[in-house]
């Protein structure tokens, strides 16, 4: 079986073809957007790519055409030698990937369906909206203190409407880039607003989604998120094994006799755990009398409620696994186990 690396490029991308023996059979410069067709031709091979953002697309043709794809992480591939010494070209790199790839059998990350790329670029999308009316407000609310001014609280969505009304009140006119940044503060809201809509419209009809919403604090946004990263649940044998993929486990940096555990990794998807939080503080803050809310404030006691509401968000991560794994909707008993009483 020949092993055929690809150093993937925006626009061109390099091709270094091996047999099993190590052997360069064929090394080529080849238009990324022609790959599909050329990995077409090829009799069935091994396929190195390393993870970018065209990555995953041309995996799935490859295994269309019937090959054995591996998506080595980035991470990795400096490690296997690609760079070694100061020297770095796409050809070298290329031909490193697929020398390797002869000799051990390279890991591959997991490559998500084409559904989990979708649901994650549409949440990435909205969270780029919500980031971007959060400078635009930070920035006014910038001018704001500039002036003086203290407008009334109330929802992000409102602001606007706030800032135009203390100025009538004031019985002055806003600067004309004031209002500039406002107008736009109103166009991006009805964007998100769709962009919510979107997203709620896709958790109502997915079952898994419906089925994880079932639980305390997890809402649409949550849900989807959780599909989009775990993709497929059987990826992971136990929770534990999802929370430290999450980041959501203490590190640990020990040497010798010295044991030190140090807080959570915070490897894995962000926005995930990010979602995991903000969805333990609601279940905190309205579910009072949930079991898994109780367990959180025994810890809340000892250890402080940001340290409380991180290992809430474990525990949540923990439970909706095993909600998607048994296909069981939320029981408030199931998280009040004992074995789950630790911090």
């Amino acid at each position: 079986m020949n092993h055929v690396a690809i150093d993937l490029g925006g626009k061109e991308s390099q091709i270094c073809i091996r047999r099993s023996d190590g052997t360069i059979v064929e090394e080529a410069r080849v238009a990324t957007k022609r790959l599909p067709a050329r990995m077409a031709s090829w009799e069935p091979c091994r396929v190195i790519l390393e993870t970018c953002a065209e990555a995953f697309h041309l995996a799935d043709a490859a295994k269309q055409a019937g090959h054995d794809v591996r998506v080595v992480p980035a991470t990795l591939v400096k490690t296997l030698g690609v760079g070694a010494r100061g020297v770095k070209t796409d050809r070298r790199d290329a031909q490193v990937l697929s020398e390797v790839s002869c000799r051990i059998d390279l890991p591959s990350v997991h490559v998500p369906t084409t559904l989990a790329r979708e649901l994650k670029s549409i949440c990435g999308a909205r969270e780029s909206l919500i980031e971007t009316r959060t400078k635009l407000i930070n920035n006014t609310r910038g001018w704001l203190r500039t002036q003086l001014w203290r407008v009334k609280t109330g929802a992000t969505k409102s602001f606007p409407a706030r800032v135009r009304a203390h100025a009538t009140m004031r019985e002055t006119p806003l600067p004309e880039h004031v209002e500039r940044q406002l107008l736009v503060i109103d166009a991006v809201n009805a964007q998100i607003a769709l962009a919510d809509a979107q997203v709620s419209r896709f958790a109502s009809e997915h079952p898994i989604c419906r089925l994880l919403m079932t639980a305390p604090g997890v809402g649409p946004v949550t849900s989807v998120r959780f599909v989009a990263a775990l993709d497929d649940v059987t990826r992971f044998a136990t929770a534990h094994q999802l929370e430290s993929y999450l980041g959501l486990t203490p590190g640990e940096r020990s040497s010798s006799q010295t044991v030190r555990m140090t807080g959570i990794t915070k490897a894995g998807p962000i926005a995930l755990r990010r979602a995991l939080v903000q969805a333990a503080w609601t279940l905190l803050r309205t579910q009072p009398n949930d079991p898994a809310t109780r367990w959180a404030t025994t810890i809340a006691a000892r250890r402080g409620r940001f340290i409380a509401v991180v290992a809430l968000a474990r525990k949540l991560a923990g439970i909706l696994f095993a909600m998607w794994r048994d296909g069981t909707p939320y029981r408030p008993s199931r998280s009040a186990r004992p074995a789950d009483a630790t911090a």
